[in-house]
């Protein structure tokens, strides 16, 4: 971060996302902390507006939560590289303990490196069970602060508004502690929430900025679209001039529909906006590095599986020879391991978080095989343990690319230096070992020390260009470098190939 960037720092709103397990109250719970935001909408003169977040006040200061509950568009908005959310709330029925959604829930949370918080929900039902609840999250690895956890753990009903107020209250606890910080002078940049065609306004983006400040006449651009901002309003449909960090807003002035998910930067103007989007996938980071926008490091190469088996015992098998495989330079993730058929949630799951499936002696039910042809996502299934191992090994080479290798071809030992100009320098001399080519790299031995680098353009023997000579042979070449030659330096000459590498 530069230093105008640093000054400029501010405590930001934090942003959160609600997960869990379908019917267990997600929604609504959501729309119970909504009620908050209709007064303070009412006491504002707006009306409140869907446009995917929604931020309320609580105890003067303010929250924002996401409202798409779920955790696979939790994991497809994070799939395509955004920080989404700041703390995740995982409401769990305290009559119905974990399910299938709730374990999903807390890997995808676990995947994002978020803080969490346990909402224990529908305490009003008689036929709750907290306690009980609270020992199968700890199966799970979730330990609430009651068994000496870290993990807060509040009692709520959306139905009687039981503990709202104590979950707002620990969700800004939480943010207080962790201090989320951002800078208003960084190049604006958010994640959009959603985006929908209007017949009357034209394309609507919802976006939710990480840092930065957002304001009209602004260009902004995401993968797939751009386009020049020419209103903003917030979540309660008041126009704004400008946005700042974790303020949900809906912008109008996008020529095209951005995904969910997607990563929106301010660019110059439309024409580097543009440019972006015609340049290649590959190409991208390089292009935002030119826009001054900020490089990233490189990325850890991850592979990512679903596991199905048919029983405990091949799951736990298949899960041992996978383990170890070599993961120096390429990492395995298990993100999902079950006995069963592959069905529609690890279609959905695989969608979301840019796994693979993989399934040992099981079959893939008609709803999911109908669901992967939409979707374009093909399980895999084998019978043989080192076929499917092979299948994995296959993809994680594909992750590790090929690597450079030098391959050395010969010395020459330097018999006269004819002309020297600038970078340039033609010499004669004599090929004492291997065989020597055009274009090729050459390290520059004096007293038997390196003391440069540089490479050999051409050769020539008798005046004439050639194209390789052999020992013994006594040739001039044209040699580009910064290093002086002299009379006696050996020159060891090698080329650079570009090998496939293995695990």
């Amino acid at each position: 971060m530069k230093k105008n960037e640093k000054d400029n720092l501010i405590i930001k709103p934090p942003v959160v996302v609600v997960l869990g397990h379908i019917d267990h109250g997600k929604s609504s719970l959501l729309e119970a902390i909504r009620k908050e935001i209709t007064i303070t909408a009412r006491e504002a003169g707006g009306i409140t507006q869907h446009i995917g977040a929604y931020e309320i006040e609580h105890q003067g200061k303010k929250i924002t939560f996401i409202d798409t509950p779920g955790h696979e568009a939790f994991s497809a908005m994070r799939l395509r590289g955004a920080k989404v959310a700041d703390i995740a709330v995982l409401v769990v029925d305290a009559s119905e303990g974990v399910k299938t959604q709730t374990k999903e829930a807390i890997k995808a949370v676990e995947e994002a490196s978020i803080s969490l918080i346990v909402a224990l929900n529908k305490i009003d039902k008689p036929q709750c069970q907290p306690e009980w609840v609270v020992g199968e999250l700890k199966k799970e690895g979730v330990v609430v602060e009651a068994l000496g956890g870290k993990v807060p753990a509040v009692k709520t009903s959306a139905k009687t508004g039981e503990g709202i107020d104590e979950l707002l209250e620990t969700i800004l606890l939480i943010a207080e502690m962790e201090k989320l910080e951002t800078s208003l002078s960084a190049p604006a940049e958010g994640v959009i929430i959603e985006s929908a065609k209007d017949n009357k306004k034209g394309t609507l983006v919802s976006i939710l900025l990480r840092q930065g400040i957002v304001k009209l006449g602004d260009v902004l651009g995401t993968s797939s679209a751009c386009g020049k901002v020419k209103k903003i309003t917030d979540c309660w449909g008041k126009s704004l001039d400008k946005a700042l960090p974790a303020q949900p807003i809906q912008v109008l002035g996008f020529a095209g529909l951005p995904k969910a998910g997607e990563i929106v930067k301010v660019f110059h103007n439309l024409k580097t906006a543009k440019e972006y989007l015609q340049s290649g996938a590959a190409s991208k980071e390089e292009f935002l590095q030119k826009e001054e926008m900020g490089a990233k490091g490189e990325e850890e190469k991850i592979l990512k599986i679903i596991l199905k088996a048919d029983v405990k015992g091949s799951l736990e098998a298949v899960e041992s020879i996978l383990a170890a495989i070599p993961q120096e330079e390429v990492k395995l993730k298990v993100i999902k391991a079950e006995v069963g058929p592959i069905g529609v949630s690890d279609i959905q799951l695989a969608e979301s978080s840019g796994a693979r499936i993989f399934g040992f002696r099981v079959k893939v039910d008609s709803a999911a095989e109908n669901f992967s042809q939409q979707k374009k996502i093909f399980p895999k299934v084998f019978d043989v343990i080192y076929k499917l191992k092979e299948e994995v090994e296959k993809l994680l080479n594909k992750l590790l690319g090929p690597e450079k290798r030098r391959v050395d071809l010969g010395k020459i030992k330097t018999l006269v230096v004819f002309k020297k100009e600038r970078k340039e320098q033609i010499i004669g001399g004599r090929v004492i070992e291997g065989e020597i080519a055009n274009n090729v790299f050459a390290e520059v031995f004096r007293q038997e020390e390196v003391i440069g680098e540089g490479r050999i353009k051409s050769i020539q023997e008798n005046k004439k260009n050639i194209v390789s000579a052999g020992k013994g042979k006594e040739i001039g070449m044209l040699f580009l470098g910064d290093v002086d030659i002299q009379e006696g330096d050996i020159l060891k000459v090698f080329k650079e190939e570009l090998v496939k590498k293995d695990i």
